[in-house]
């Protein structure tokens, strides 16, 4: 304890008064004119980056959340007898530490009583996280309905596997139900069963088509390990459920990304490992006829029990502690993956896809509900939702419903987001092709959008758009020059970035019944980027953003804009010719882009950034390193090609002079 007076805020029960005097032989008042020497000066107070919970009905406890704060007293000059009171009275479950709260006055150093995590994560386990409980207790009668129509009555381990192969089998219709009436009235037990009580898929039907024999063994292989994945984030979730909700404080964003950034690092980094489970389940059970999609899928759940390690998860977590860089604008991405390339959509194309068929047979083995936290499915760019069609595999974590258009933003840290898109290109089997890179408006900048300067264009470009070399040694930006991002629909447009709506609650959500402004946001999607496997996209989500902040830029390029623009028009197909044949930044464009996301970035948090400065300067300095060495390479490939020109002048040379 302090052997001197302190600052305390109170957020509980000591708030009042009474219980205040009754604890430490104090009282405290706001009225500063106040004499009494027993009677404390006190003042409204307000604690950021913390949630008031109350799992027992009784008492309440400061826990942590970046997106919330707690309006309590912060008291003044407590004596040290008596905080020796207090703290006897708070007892265990409570940590006393520093913190800064705001006042009228300005922010004030002060102590505070706060839950201490591992007490109350050992007394009072989910009940901890009263923001889960109607989210817990629907899951409960959920898995109660898998255990009384799932053999029924019988307790044995494989048992218990089919079940839960079962509600792998409806992941989606147990996600849509949860969705939808999460914080609204209770559902029924008639809802429940009516919604669940579908039959089983099966790939028996498919033995009667040929066509998907050859790839038969290659979408075993997909849904076997896609399971896996689901079982590993599903464990981590249930046993580090307080370490996540640390991670990710706020609902507002999808729940469950790094959950899966944990699952996913656990099965790339240990591919070895999965190859010999696809291997034995093959071998097991041959792609004969006779077993069925709940067989694969129960194999792949046991094995995931067997191989699970929750040493690798704890190491895992704290890795993602120690690096992660929380932000405050939402992030969100769509990756693309396609052996064929952007001929994946192209109708006349004579190239095959051999593994997969490009994506035909990937609804028939339920791939499209297995793959749901990942929100993947098939987009073949045309708007249909035919059962089968050939087209991309698309992934976007955080979408939670394709046809209603519902999703969440993934995360708001640049890191995280960076290390999702990494390990979801490596856990796929299939070629990477490109990236969406999404970011939430503010309300007041759905409207006045800028238009970003050519120049700038071109360094994002250099950035991410895929800079390859041709076989002739030249430099082009393959995203640009393979007509990837152009669209003829409604006239020629550039595909580079578009504004949207998404919404982020079923229309029976409580909120999403309110006006529309409310239950809907608006995201600008950046379209130009290459996916590749091993490349760093943190410094180039660090540059979109710090743009978005600054320029608030809008829909580039669209039709009716180039049909309404003659400079538009002009700078388009300059960008054209550039793409095909770059030449280098200047510096003095690198100065005005750098300096431009710099404001930006130092502007987030309201006019501050939200940031620490020296993440912000890392990631200036990686923008700058990029631009540079892209003017590098095109320095060394025209030197190159001048001595191999000063050679074949040599060379015709020769001859006349024996």
């Amino acid at each position: 304890m302090e052997d001197t007076a302190v600052n305390l805020f109170i957020y509980g029960s000591l708030r009042d008064p009474t219980i205040f005097k009754s604890v430490c032989g104090l009282s405290f008042t706001l009225k500063p004119s106040h004499r009494d020497p027993a009677v404390l000066f006190a003042e409204l107070a307000l604690l950021p980056g913390h949630q008031r919970v109350s799992p027992d009905n009784v008492y309440f406890y400061a826990v942590e959340n970046r997106s919330t704060k707690i309006e309590g007293f912060v008291i003044y000059n407590v004596p040290p007898d008596a905080m020796a009171d207090i703290d006897r009275y708070e007892g265990k479950l409570y940590d006393q530490e520093t913190v800064r709260v705001n006042t009228a006055a300005g922010p004030v150093e002060a102590q505070a009583y706060l839950g201490s995590p591992k007490s109350m994560r050992s007394r009072f386990g989910d009940r901890f996280h009263v923001n889960l409980i109607h989210e817990l207790w629907l899951r409960k009668r959920i898995e109660k309905f898998f255990a009384n129509h799932t053999r029924p009555g019988e307790h044995s381990p494989d048992a218990d596997v089919e079940r839960r192969a079962h509600r792998e089998l409806l992941a989606t219709t147990e996600r849509d139900l949860v969705i939808s009436h999460l914080g609204t009235d209770a559902v029924s037990d008639y809802y429940i069963e009516h919604e669940l009580s579908r039959p089983c898929p099966s790939i028996r039907s498919l033995d009667d088509e040929p066509g998907v024999r050859p790839f038969m063994e290659n979408y075993i292989g997909l849904v076997v390990k896609q399971v896996l994945l689901n079982q590993f984030e599903q464990n981590i979730q249930e046993r580090y459920r307080y370490e996540l909700e640390r991670l990710c404080p706020s609902r507002r964003f999808f729940t469950r990304s790094t959950s899966l950034l944990v699952a996913l690092k656990m099965i790339n980094a240990n591919r070895h490992g999965v190859g010999m489970i696809l291997h034995r389940c093959l071998e097991t059970m041959p792609c004969e006829g006779r077993y069925d999609l709940i067989d694969y899928v129960k194999y792949a759940i046991s094995a995931a029990d067997s191989v699970f390690d929750s040493r690798v998860v704890r190491s895992e977590l704290e890795k993602v502690q120690a690096n992660r860089q929380p932000g405050l604008m939402p992030l969100g991405a769509e990756l693309e993956l396609s052996n064929l390339g952007f001929k994946a959509v192209r109708s006349r194309t004579r190239k095959t896809d051999t593994d997969f068929d490009g994506f035909k047979y990937f609804c028939d083995f339920r791939l499209d509900v297995l793959s749901w936290k990942l929100g993947g499915y098939i987009d073949d760019h045309s708007g249909t939702n035919d059962f089968r069609r050939r087209g991309f595999l698309e992934l976007a974590p955080g979408r939670l419903n394709i046809a209603g258009e519902l999703s969440k933003p993934a995360t708001a840290d640049p890191w995280i987001m960076n290390q999702l898109i990494r390990e979801i290109a490596m856990f796929y089997p299939v070629r990477p092709h490109s990236l969406h890179l999404s970011f939430q408006i503010r309300k007041k900048e759905g409207q006045n959008h800028r238009m970003l300067p050519l120049s700038f264009i071109k360094c994002l470009l250099v950035l991410g758009g895929g800079t390859q070399e041709r076989r002739t040694g030249r430099l082009w930006v393959s995203r640009m020059a393979h007509d990837e991002i152009r669209q003829d629909r409604y006239g020629e447009e550039l595909m580079f970035s578009r504004v949207s709506k998404r919404k982020f609650h079923l229309e029976g959500d409580e909120i999403a019944s309110r006006s529309p402004s409310y239950a809907t946001t608006y995201v600008q999607q950046y379209k130009f980027i290459r996916l590749e496997e091993r490349a760093n996209y943190e410094p180039l989500i660090m540059a979109l953003k710090g743009l978005q902040i600054t320029y608030n830029p809008g829909d580039y390029l669209t039709a009716a804009q180039l049909a309404g623009s003659r400079k538009l028009r002009v700078q388009y197909q300059r960008l054209k010719k550039w793409s095909a044949n770059p030449t280098e930044i200047s510096r003095r464009t690198m100065g005005r882009f750098l300096d431009t996301v710099k404001r930006g970035l130092m502007n987030e948090a309201h006019y501050r950034p939200s940031h620490q400065l020296h993440y912000i300067d890392w990631a200036l300095g990686a923008i700058d390193i990029q631009l540079r060495l892209y003017n590098k390479q095109l320095q060394r490939r025209a030197a190159l090609r001048k001595i191999t020109s000063i050679r074949e002048l040599i060379e015709t040379i020769k001859p006349r002079h024996g």
